[in-house]
């Protein structure tokens, strides 16, 4: 009995590690993506054709500064069938480069970047890993924001047909080591409703902003992180 209750244990372990490195995976390509998406996105589209999702992101990139909402995500296996369990939370992004995930259900994640380091703090483990905002991000869609070059340098930006209501625009990145296939990012009223990502590994994250509140008032410590007492710290370098 010892050895079965030993082995259910070390089988959850595994389980929620495993499920802990696909969210840091999610967690960096997300990241990325909302800091790109909230601000660095409207301010290299040259190379975009000039349709109604590249109006309404560079409308938004030139009149928000900051924002505040809340998202739903759901990702799907690359085989298909049943999605795993919606996640639900909330974020803030502030320019230049600082961001804030936080994912409540169906269990506590935490992403914080405060334009230096990036933080990922998972509860159930106790463990918070540390890494610079560049090396976190690579060629995730954030680094046009952290000087890594206009966004047409590193992404491919083509028009989608207009679907469910929203103006769709998709970047497909130019490196092989992005982490992701590419991703759609659906907007109206100048501002970005919905994101659809289709990762390396064939899975699709549906991310939905279900509020989102442009220029709010964040207090100064908005995008400090300290992580707690007795959790393990990991830097990552």
């Amino acid at each position: 009995m010892k050895n079965t209750w030993s082995g259910a244990v070390a089988l959850a372990v595994s389980c929620r590690r495993i499920e802990v490195r696909m969210w840091h995976r999610l967690a960096r390509t997300l990241a990325g993506l909302i800091a790109a998406v909230s601000v660095g996105f409207g301010m290299a589209l040259a190379a975009a054709p000039d349709t109604g999702a590249r109006a309404q992101l560079d409308a938004f990139a030139r009149s928000v500064q900051a924002a505040s909402g809340t998202f739903t995500q759901q990702t799907q296996s690359a085989r298909g069938g049943q999605a795993q369990p919606a996640h639900r939370g909330e974020f803030l992004f502030k320019r230049p480069g600082q961001f804030k995930w936080v994912v409540q259900e169906p269990y506590d994640q935490v992403v914080v970047s405060d334009g230096q380091q990036l933080f990922q703090y998972d509860p159930d483990l106790a463990q918070v890993s540390v890494r610079p905002v560049s090396d976190a991000l690579g060629n995730a869609p954030a680094a046009v924001l952290f000087g890594q070059g206009a966004l047409d340098q590193s992404f491919v930006l083509q028009a989608q047909p207009e679907r469910d209501g929203l103006q769709w625009i998709r970047a497909t990145p130019r490196s092989a080591e992005a982490g992701f296939a590419h991703m759609d990012i659906g907007l109206a009223n100048n501002l970005p409703q919905r994101v659809e990502i289709l990762d390396a590994f064939g899975q699709r994250t549906v991310v939905e902003f279900t509020t989102l509140v442009p220029n709010p008032s964040l207090p100064p410590d908005a995008f400090q992180f300290v992580p707690p007492p007795g959790v393990d710290v990991v830097r990552m370098r």
